[in-house]
């Protein structure tokens, strides 16, 4: 082989690499930020769950080398998801790479604990309690889709991703980063009626970030009529163009925003499904 083969090999396989590195850092973004913040509303809406963590009182700290940074904290039977350092956690849990923590979340690698090696019990015989419950609700069957309730649950949950990976889509994506380039300053607003669940997203000042709840003055707003119709929109299972032209999904404001955010959405299955 030539030395100009042998380099352009070596570029081929730095640039694969980095593609890899950088599915990763998307992926683990997307698991700390957006499928972690549903145990928020899992702990509300689900009576098991509330009463599993009713006593709990402490907080994980997880730390991803090169990667994201996130908390829960436990405390008076409520469960806060937030992004960045916890001040004094209870539980340090530390992974190698974005990879490793991605491994963790398929169920193939664990965690290093950095902090709380008394509370290993805790973390084999309890916390996966509340997160095996979590991958029931965000991996759907159409049987279990009949019960009134899951199906509510998962429609929140499916809503709450969705408006949390946007802004690490919007960040991290390449193809998400130029559709953001070009998105105004403003707060998008997805809802489903009537004042059942409400998520906005906010662009602007080279900032994006999302919330849960009904925006103050939205730029634009995606409204579903209920829960049935959000559910098979979130998941794919109706085309948006019909379900606009049907009238089960309104939108108002500036569409051009609703359209770009539409776009960024699409890139979410490349990462979680």
């Amino acid at each position: 082989m030539s030395d100009y083969s042998l380099v352009k090999l070596n570029y081929i396989r730095l640039k694969e690499k980095r593609g890899f590195m950088n599915y990763n850092l998307v992926k683990a973004n997307l698991n700390l930020y957006a499928v972690l913040k549903n145990l928020e509303d899992l702990t509300i809406h689900d009576k098991e769950m509330k009463e599993l963590i009713n006593s709990w009182d402490l907080s994980i700290q997880f730390i991803v080398r090169n990667g994201p940074k996130a908390f829960i904290e436990f405390k008076k039977g409520g469960c806060i998801v937030g992004q960045g350092r916890y001040k004094s956690p209870s539980i340090i849990l530390y992974f190698f790479s974005p990879l490793h923590l991605n491994k963790m979340f398929d169920g193939t690698a664990s965690p290093i604990p950095l902090k709380g090696l008394s509370k290993i019990r805790f973390l084999t015989k309890e916390f996966p309690k509340l997160t095996d419950r979590l991958s029931y609700y965000l991996k759907p069957e159409n049987e279990l889709l009949k019960n009134n309730d899951y199906l509510k649950l998962n429609t929140i949950m499916l809503m709450n991703t969705a408006a949390f990976a946007l802004p690490e889509i919007a960040n991290l994506d390449s193809t998400g980063r130029i559709i953001a380039s070009h998105m105004p300053e403003g707060i998008i607003e997805m809802k489903i009626l009537p004042d059942f669940h409400s998520v906005n997203i906010t662009f602007g000042s080279g900032r994006i970030s999302a919330r849960k709840g009904k925006a103050i003055k939205p730029s634009a707003v995606m409204a579903m009529k209920n829960v049935q119709v959000a559910n098979a929109f979130l998941n794919g299972k109706t085309d948006p163009f019909t379900a606009i032209a049907a009238g089960d999904v309104v939108i108002k404001g500036i569409i051009p925003m609703l359209d770009a955010i539409s776009l960024m959405l699409d890139r979410i299955p490349e990462y979680i499904s």
